[in-house]
C-alpha cells in the first residue's frame, strides 16, 4: 500500500492536464499500477485521488454497509460514485487530464496544491487550500473532542 506524505505544487496547463508532481510518482511502486481515481470530495472543496488499489478497497468498504434495497442507499452510492474520473499520468511528462468538470467544480484554473494525507492526495486550488487552514485553538478543540481519555 502506497502512502502520501507533503505538499506538492503543481499548474494545470491550457488543456486541463496538470503534471503530476515528480516525488509522489517516486513513492509509487515500480512497474505497478499507476492508475487513480479521481471524486471530489463530500465535505471539502477539493478532489480526493485514490490509487486504484485504495479506490477499491475504500468503496468496498462503504458498499459493506449499504443496502441496496434502501432507496437512500442506492442514491448515497449512485451520488457518490458520480463524477470520478480515472486518471493514470502519461509515460512522456506524467501529466494527467482530469475532466474539465471536476477541474470546475473545485475552482481550479492554473496553480494546484496535491496534498498527501496518508491513504490519498487532496488536489486543491492554490487559493482554496491556503484558506482551508484552522487556527491553533480550532485543532486542539478538534484534538480534545476526539480524545477518548
Amino acid at each position: 500500500m502506497v502512502t502520501f506524505y507533503g505538499k506538492y505544487p503543481a499548474k494545470t496547463d491550457d488543456k486541463g492536464r496538470i503534471v503530476f508532481p515528480a516525488a509522489i510518482r517516486r513513492d509509487m511502486p515500480a512497474g505497478g499500477d499507476m492508475r487513480f481515481v479521481i471524486k471530489k470530495s463530500i465535505y471539502d472543496p477539493c478532489l480526493e485521488m485514490y490509487t486504484f488499489e485504495e479506490w477499491t478497497r475504500q468503496a468496498d468498504k462503504i458498499k459493506e454497509e449499504l443496502d441496496f434495497f434502501n432507496p437512500d442507499h442506492v442514491t448515497f452510492w449512485r451520488e457518490y460514485m458520480r463524477d470520478v474520473d480515472i486518471v493514470e499520468p502519461d509515460s512522456k511528462l506524467g501529466r494527467i487530464s482530469i475532466s474539465r468538470e471536476l477541474l470546475d467544480a473545485i475552482g481550479i484554473t492554473k496553480e494546484v496544491v496535491f496534498f498527501g494525507v496518508g491513504f490519498k492526495l487532496e488536489v486543491w486550488a492554490k487559493e482554496a487550500f491556503e484558506s482551508s487552514r484552522i487556527t491553533n485553538d480550532s485543532f486542539i478543540s478538534i484534538a480534545k473532542s476526539l480524545s477518548r481519555k
